[in-house]
């Protein structure tokens, strides 16, 4: 994305783990401002807009939260006003973090772009496949994070091509039409895929991160990862394997009702996480082998240098009983061990005295 630089982007989730409570959303944003993550997550929805009153739970929604009720029942409990939001937006930019939320219906989408003016959006794997939702995003040229959990690489492929076709206000009539559309050139710097394994929490067997370069070499954009699992250790590795943004659930407190706060974060644990994102960043480096500064200062003291064994009179031959290798590494290199055996030493020389140059 454009503002990343050569930074991962870090969005710390909060999805509906606020519960409902406007404080403690608000206190959420804080825990993610001090833990160094660059933006803050919300999702924005109408449940009855989202969800038919018909709808159950999730298996993992069901296991997470048991309480006996409707998807739709449950969302109720979850959401947060639009008011609210407008709340939340501004207190993000007191505290100088970015404030990002999901859509899941028209109506959520149409509020974040007119009314909060967000200039970025992050797209949830449900959505994915939800043709109208992604053209009327991708159709105001903003830039877009889609996460790609549940999805085929078709489906994938499907959805890009969408966007490119939004982009100059066509709408599609055919999923081929959708797949011979996908320019990865129109959409670099505006579309970001996000590889995701859609179960809360995520077994480490279902995690799969060498997808995303599957996603990297198919489609040519920049690749993050949407973790569910426990822990950091998965993000950290999506890091190491190129992954440009990370996005992981918080709560602040994992003992709270709800479905996503079992597979979530505590403050803690988050700012070990961006801590551990940027040592990560930091040691990846660059792609050449050279020794770095540290290396040049150490190298005299932990290679070697042809020394004396023992004594060596001037004129005696040099053999494999008078040379051998010690540090400091200051004289001439072992590599010239063969070169030496059979010539004979210009001076004397005591133990451990480094050999100079054959001659």
């Amino acid at each position: 994305m454009g503002t990343h630089k050569d930074t991962v982007y870090v969005i710390a989730e909060a999805g509906v783990n606020h519960n409902g409570d406007l404080q403690r959303a608000l206190a959420m944003i804080d825990v993610a401002a001090e833990a160094g993550a660059d933006a803050v997550k919300f999702q924005t929805f109408v449940p009855a807009a989202l969800v038919s009153a018909t709808a159950r739970k999730a298996d993992y929604q069901q296991r997470n939260d048991p309480q006996a009720e409707s998807q739709l029942a449950m969302l109720q409990r979850l959401t947060l006003d639009f008011d609210s939001q407008f709340l939340l937006l501004e207190h993000c930019g007191a505290r100088g973090i970015d404030f990002l939320s999901s859509p899941f219906d028209a109506g959520s989408a149409r509020f974040l772009l007119e009314r909060l003016q967000l200039r970025r959006i992050k797209l949830g794997s449900g959505e994915l496949t939800n043709a109208p939702l992604l053209w009327q995003l991708a159709t105001t040229g903003i830039e877009l994070i889609l996460s790609t959990g549940m999805a085929t690489l078709d489906e994938i492929h499907q959805a890009l091509g969408l966007c490119c076709l939004a982009m100059d206000g066509i709408t599609p009539h055919s999923a081929q039409e959708c797949l011979d559309a996908f320019d990865s050139e129109r959409l670099h710097g505006r579309v970001s895929i996000m590889h995701c394994t859609t179960d809360y929490p995520c077994p480490f067997d279902q995690v799969n991160l060498r997808a995303m370069d599957t996603l990297r070499t198919c489609f040519g954009l920049e690749v993050g990862y949407s973790d569910h699992t426990a822990g950091i250790a998965v993000s950290l590795a999506a890091v190491a394997r190129g992954a440009r943004i990370i996005e992981k659930h918080f709560t602040l407190d994992r003992a709270l009702p709800g479905p996503d706060h079992a597979a979530s974060l505590e403050p803690g644990e988050l700012t070990d996480l961006v801590a551990g994102i940027r040592a990560v960043s930091l040691a990846l480096g660059h792609s050449e082998k050279t020794p770095g500064s540290a290396e040049l200062r150490n190298a005299g003291v932990a290679r070697k240098s042809l020394v004396a064994a023992r004594p060596i009179r001037r004129g005696e031959a040099f053999d494999q009983d008078n040379l051998t290798t010690k540090r400091p590494g200051c004289g001439l290199a072992p590599l010239y061990y063969w070169s030496l055996l059979g010539t004979v030493a210009d001076r004397d020389y005591a133990a451990d005295e480094p050999i100079g140059e054959p001659r």
